[in-house]
């Protein structure tokens, strides 16, 4: 038997204000890396709903998903300690939306040393510090005014009976 291959399903929030894009600076193995507000799906959540907490998670604001950006493909390999290569697809839904208040008591996700704004030349400046490629092409995408409805992504109903 074969084993089926299954890409890591993760939402991202592009979040523009004023010129500049809200990124976090986060720990990653190989070392402090910038990258979209954005985590992997969790059970029982639309892939907006995903979107919303990550971004509240990874920067303790509101978010909210106002548009589908896109849906992109990427592939990431890692050199094991033990051996071997980590060998991951990423299939990203990413959302452009709009950016609320911080939320009293809340605090910024295990791993995420802060959040920062930056400019579009300053992200293509620091490629070499992105955790993902995607993080440039999504940026390229929103300025290109690419812009989707929400209901493009269709979430059944079966998706919320989450099992314990």
């Amino acid at each position: 038997m074969s084993l089926r291959w299954k890409p890591s399903v993760t939402v991202a929030a592009i979040i523009e204000r004023e010129g500049r894009f809200l990124l976090v600076k986060e720990e990653t193995p190989e070392g402090l890396r910038l990258n979209n507000p954005a985590g992997h799906l969790d059970p029982g959540e639309s892939p907006a709903e995903g979107c919303a907490r990550e971004a509240l998670e990874e920067t303790t604001h509101a978010f909210t998903p106002t548009h589908l950006l896109g849906i992109y493909l990427s592939r990431f390999q890692r050199a094991q300690a033990e051996g071997g290569i980590e060998d991951i697809t990423y299939l990203r839904f990413a959302y452009a939306g709009t950016l609320g208040e911080v939320v009293p008591g809340r605090t910024l996700d295990t791993g995420i040393v802060r959040t920062v704004w930056m400019t579009p030349a300053e992200i293509r400046a620091s490629t070499s510090r992105h955790r993902s490629p995607l993080l440039l092409r999504c940026m390229e995408d929103y300025l290109a005014g690419r812009r989707y409805p929400l209901d493009l992504v269709y979430t059944d109903p079966t998706v919320q009976l989450v099992q314990g």
